[in-house]
């Protein structure tokens, strides 16, 4: 069997590193290294398979390959816990056909966090020292982060109900459908592929996190 290759971004901070699949928004993880990084991007692919088949496309964990085509200095979002370098590659056009492809990732993202969290108890097993937010608090945690992209994005909404969380969230989605030269959205920061693995990884992050701390220790 040929093994699927895909193409990675690495953003290295002295306590923390980051290893981003550049085609695949969402599957980005981190570790204390490189390798622990590019490993837990491995382990976390047969999850992430299940996103790429709800938003219509074929993703294997089977049998992975891993190039690293790009390496940057974090920042000190990097050192805390967050894939905050714009890569190169993040600025490259995207016409139409990939634009509904980013789009649609990071729609089956929501879908995910939405099918996992329905499912999980809300009080959720708290970690060595008796941290970490229950069920309700890190979807509104999400929503939080979500109304603060979406304002990079040139959009203003409000955290709210779940219609104001849906008109939200359609908004984006409109955003990252716009095809592109690669410069930053409404002239802001982030430019559309950076923008939709950023959105996607923090909703993945904290999805995969209420699944987890679901299970018993």
């Amino acid at each position: 069997m040929t093994a699927t290759t895909i193409r990675v971004f690495v953003e290295t901070m002295p306590r923390r590193v980051f290893a981003a699949a550049l085609d695949w928004p969402g599957l980005s993880r981190g570790g204390r290294t490189e390798d622990a990084a590019v490993e837990a991007l491995l382990t976390a692919a047969s999850r992430y398979a299940k996103v790429a088949a709800a938003a219509g496309f074929f993703f294997s964990a089977d049998d992975l390959a891993i190039e690293v085509v790009e390496h940057a200095i974090g920042n000190a979002s990097t050192e805390f816990g967050v894939p905050a370098i714009i890569a190169e590659a993040d600025r490259a056009p995207v016409d139409d056909v990939r634009a509904e492809r980013l789009a649609a990732l990071v729609e089956a993202s929501w879908a995910e966090l939405d099918r996992i969290a329905a499912k999980a108890p809300e009080e959720l097993r708290k970690g060595p020292r008796g941290g970490g937010r229950d069920r309700l608090k890190v979807i509104a945690h999400v929503v939080d982060a979500e109304a603060a992209y979406a304002a990079v994005l040139g959009r203003k909404h409000a955290p709210g109900g779940a219609a104001a969380v849906a008109a939200m969230r359609a908004d984006i989605l409109n955003v990252l459908r716009q095809p592109s030269d690669g410069t930053p959205i409404a002239g802001r920061k982030w430019p559309p592929r950076y923008a939709a693995r950023r959105i996607a990884w923090h909703v993945l992050d904290h999805a995969w996190e209420i699944e987890d701390r679901s299970e018993p220790a």
